[in-house]
């Protein structure tokens, strides 16, 4: 690969967790034997022992520390890339004429084939040509974006469009509570509901021992470890966001002023000591679900369960929280005509045509479903994502170890990119964790012990990342198997640990264990292993990734500190 390439990297790679054939040629002294598969605990760990003991990693300890900024941490908004990294879906061609407002859409509306209805009636409605009151023509413009996102740029105040309507009002309360100006144009642009969607055996079995199955009664199976279920991050997913506050309504009976109390904190961690997986996006959900078909349950928004046929017999869909009415409101202080262009385009979407093309696509109006409590005020909703953060893993202590490819392939901007990975890290990872590094080339060598990331371990950190140098062969699954035997030895000293493994690279794998090799040891110990590829062999980095419920990532230069402080922020 050249070493002056710069990074080739997309969104979409955390939405493909594809399972590809790919077969390694050790260049090494001997290729070990294939690895088993279903595993034990107790037998993953005495066949990683064995691959160790042969792979021999050297310690290169760093023996200094790079000096620690020190001040206010940056918070996620601060790395959002420039806001063209998300495309205008709909950009017309304008003059001084016309009136044109921008409109950040979720993406279920604003995407391909049956998720572009938006962008369907937005170009309807630009080639009608729109007269306003004083004369001038009316235009949209339609950028697809994530709620989530999409309420990052608005909150912070990077970038503000003219008009937001995001999958549900959860996040426009949110803007609310930071202070910017949302006026309401249409309460639902389109109907939709959030669910969940559970295997119909399961629902029999509960509707067998309980009588009824509605949202409160499933929250109660989880808690009690009675069906395995996963959800989305609820910094990122609209659909992650209103089930989180829903458990937390739930837990404090509808009463707000209880959210975030020490009783519903107590039975939250509960909860969540029997939730297995919470995906960064609804699309690695969807896909973990096909590839691997061990959650009971798993939440979805109903026009995507409509439009999947491989759920259309064996699951049930039971809805949860406020609707997902895509809402659209105006953004900040807007001149009149700019106004009147939002309610001229809100109105254009009602017409039959377009109304029936909705329904076709899977947003069905939902008048028999009545929320069980209102939403939240922005401002508790806030303080509610922030309290996930910090009980998603129910008091478990957090131990992960980056294994660095320093191989000669990552010459030039790779290496350059991995150094700026952990400086990422070391700015998101809370003190509460601890962290060590593994390199590998030709050999694998431990550069930084797993200990606690205080001000020291962090220095460390930023120390390695400085030092790095590549240069020799690529026995990416040796550095694998020392970096799993060295979360293994502290879950030995901490065995309620939450381990995980982050990987940089760029895949090319070409000496030493192969993946058949160490699929049946990561299973067997299962410790996530998430994948950060730099003009990689994406295909093998997203199946290492789907061994075991983690993200496949990769990010060009322009967005990489946004996708990792991402990732890092939700996971650790």
């Amino acid at each position: 690969m050249s070493s002056n390439s710069i990074f080739k990297f997309g969104a979409a790679a955390l939405a493909a967790l594809a399972v590809v054939g790919y077969f390694l040629v050790s260049s090494g002294p001997e290729e070990p034997q294939s690895g088993r598969s279903g595993l034990t605990r107790d037998d993953a760990l005495v066949e990683l022992a064995e691959y160790v003991e042969k792979i021999k990693p050297q310690q290169q300890f760093t023996n200094w520390r790079a000096p620690v900024p020190l001040g206010a941490e940056p918070s996620l908004e601060d790395t959002l890339p420039k806001i063209e990294k998300f495309p205008l879906a709909v950009d017309p061609v304008t003059n001084a004429d016309d009136v044109v407002v921008e409109i950040f859409s979720s993406t279920e509306k604003s995407g391909k084939g049956s998720d572009g209805w938006l962008d369907t009636v937005a170009e309807e409605f630009n080639k009608k040509g729109v007269k306003l009151a004083g004369g001038r023509t009316a235009k949209v413009k339609v950028r697809y974006i994530a709620s989530g996102t999409g309420y990052q740029y608005i909150g912070s105040g990077k970038y503000l469009p003219g008009g937001f309507t995001p999958s549900n009002e959860l996040w426009i309360k949110m803007a609310e509570g930071r202070g910017v100006r949302m006026t309401p144009i249409s309460e639902s642009m389109v109907s939709n509901l959030a669910g969940v969607v559970m295997k119909t055996r399961v629902a029999d079995t509960l509707k067998t021992q309980g009588g009824t199955l509605n949202i409160k009664s499933l929250i109660d199976a989880v808690s009690q470890g009675k069906l395995s279920m996963g959800y989305t991050n609820p910094f990122a997913s609209s659909t992650g966001l209103n089930f989180l506050v829903t458990v937390l309504q739930t837990f404090s009976g509808g009463d707000d002023a209880q959210l975030l109390s020490p009783d519903v904190a107590s039975a939250f961690e509960v909860f969540q000591r029997s939730v297995p997986f919470v995906a960064l996006t609804t699309i690695q959900m969807r896909q973990s679900v096909d590839n691997d078909g061990s959650l009971d349950a798993f939440v979805m928004e109903y026009q995507t369960f409509v439009k999947d046929k491989s759920l259309s017999s064996g699951y049930e869909f039971i809805p949860f929280g406020v609707p997902h009415d895509n809402p659209l409101y105006a953004v900040g202080d807007l001149p009149e005509e700019k106004l009147e262009t939002l309610r001229a385009f809100a109105e254009f979407a009602k017409e039959p045509a377009y109304t029936a093309r909705a329904e076709e696509y899977g947003f069905k109006p939902h008048a028999d479903y009545q929320p069980p409590y209102a939403a939240p005020a922005g401002e508790l909703i806030i303080r509610a994502q922030n309290f996930w953060k910090e009980k998603k893993y129910a008091g478990r202590p957090i131990a992960a170890v980056f294994l660095c490819d320093v191989s000669g392939s990552m010459s030039g901007t790779r290496i350059h990119g991995v150094r700026e990975a952990l400086k990422q890290a070391a700015t998101f990872i809370p003190r509460e964790s601890s962290i060590g590094v593994v390199a590998f080339s030709n050999d694998v060598s431990i550069l930084l012990p797993i200990k606690k990331f205080d001000l020291n371990q962090k220095g460390a950190l930023l120390a390695t990342a400085q030092s790095l140098q590549e240069g020799g062969g690529t026995a990416m699954y040796d550095g694998v198997a020392v970096a799993l035997s060295m979360l293994a030895e502290e879950q030995k000293k901490q065995p309620n640990l939450k381990p995980m493994l982050f990987v940089l690279t760029d895949g090319a794998t070409n000496r030493g264990l192969s993946f058949d090799n160490m699929r049946g040891v990561i299973e067997g110990i299962n410790v996530p292993v998430f994948t950060i590829g730099y003009e990689a062999d994406i295909a093998e980095l997203q199946r290492l990734s789907s061994v075991v419920e983690a993200a496949s990532l990769q990010a060009d230069s322009e967005d990489i500190a946004y996708k990792l402080s991402t990732i890092f922020n939700a996971e650790m």
